[in-house]
């Protein structure tokens, strides 16, 4: 069957462009007003601004390819598939009250997911994306990394914390 004409393959729904909803107040009346390309070209970021009637407020939303990425491999042998938010939010746990935009932290993100997809493997040890993580806060904030460090690699005593801190001190961080 031909695109062309009055038969279409697909439901004519599909040919409707999609309208993001107003997060204030439901309307699926929105427009953007600002673009641009963030995370190293991995995401753009877009502001949109609300037309409906009485709200007019602006908000930001982030687009980003959806591609496949690998399973995990658990300490214990289980497997579960890749959970960005589980990532987002132990990073945005580690970052707490520190000087880091939501701008970089995305790119972070970004940075480690296209790292993993880069493997070519199905499947990777969580130990991976654990080293991922440290390397990306390591880059970001130091103190966001030493509380990474601290919960990743289960410090027992402040002795801990001294090496890591001396360790960090004495290696230049890694591009």
């Amino acid at each position: 069957m031909s695109c062309h004409g009055d038969a279409l393959p697909w439901p004519s729904h599909f040919l409707l462009p999609a309208t993001m909803h107003c997060p204030f107040c439901g309307a699926n009346d929105t427009k953007v007003i600002d673009s641009r390309l963030v995370a190293e070209g991995e995401q753009v970021r877009r502001r949109r601004e609300c037309l409906a009637s009485g709200c007019g407020e602006r908000f930001t939303t982030f687009e980003t390819a959806e591609l496949v990425l690998p399973r995990l491999i658990k300490t214990d042998g289980s497997r579960q598939p890749f959970d960005e938010e589980k990532l987002r939010a132990g990073m945005q746990r580690a970052l707490e009250k520190r000087p880091v935009s939501v701008e970089r932290l995305e790119a972070a993100l970004a940075h480690i997911k296209h790292k993993l997809r880069a493997t070519g493997e199905r499947e990777v040890k969580s130990l991976v994306v654990g080293e991922l993580v440290m390397g990306e806060l390591q880059k970001l904030d130091e103190v966001a990394y030493i509380r990474f460090a601290s919960v990743y690699r289960r410090f027992q005593d402040l002795n801990e914390f001294r090496e890591e801190i001396d360790r960090l001190a004495r290696e230049p961080i890694k591009e």
